[in-house]
């Protein structure tokens, strides 16, 4: 019987379990989105929200509270300055994973899990990149052809300046 046994060990001991998901977490908020298996996916999730609910809050009590999950100054430091600022309206939820389909050689159920506002794609409120458009053509066509009628008026009045200095 399983009763009340929620949490999944991933075929690991403790110090195995606790290594693979603090570097899990540190890629995961380094890089922004990771791809894994499924299960690995679920566990990174109940590992990594509260430490994303505590960076929220910039102390230096949930410094070290987050530096002793994670182990990597660079992590922390991104996860205090750019995770946390874009989060900071958010109640939960940081996190979201995607299945992928399945691994070829073992067949395992792959998900690709990734933070929530850092995907433009699925972020309705993220606000839009303006767009520049580069071309050969650096002016708009309204100019060019105000350009064309200067040249047709500057031809016209050519000769007749060249007439008076001769």
């Amino acid at each position: 019987m399983r009763h009340g046994k929620k949490f999944n060990h991933l075929g690991r001991t403790t110090s195995h379990r606790s290594a693979l998901l603090s570097n899990m977490a540190c890629s995961l908020i380094e890089h922004k989105r990771i791809n894994t298996t499924v299960a690995k996916a679920k566990a990174l999730r109940v590992y990594v929200e509260p430490l994303l609910t505590k960076a929220k809050e910039d102390t230096t009590h949930n410094r070290r509270i987050v530096f002793s999950y994670l182990q990597s100054k660079e992590a922390v430091t991104e996860l205090f300055r750019t995770v946390a600022v874009k989060i900071a309206e958010r109640n939960g939820g940081y996190t979201r994973i995607i299945k992928t389909g399945f691994r070829k050689g073992d067949a395992a159920d792959m998900a690709l899990i990734e933070l929530v506002d850092f995907n433009e794609l699925y972020n309705p409120n993220a606000e839009e990149k303006k767009v520049t458009r580069r071309s050969r053509r650096s002016t708009p066509k309204v100019a060019v052809e105000a350009a064309k009628v200067d040249e047709t008026a500057a031809e016209a009045t050519e000769p007749t300046e060249e007439k008076a200095g001769e």
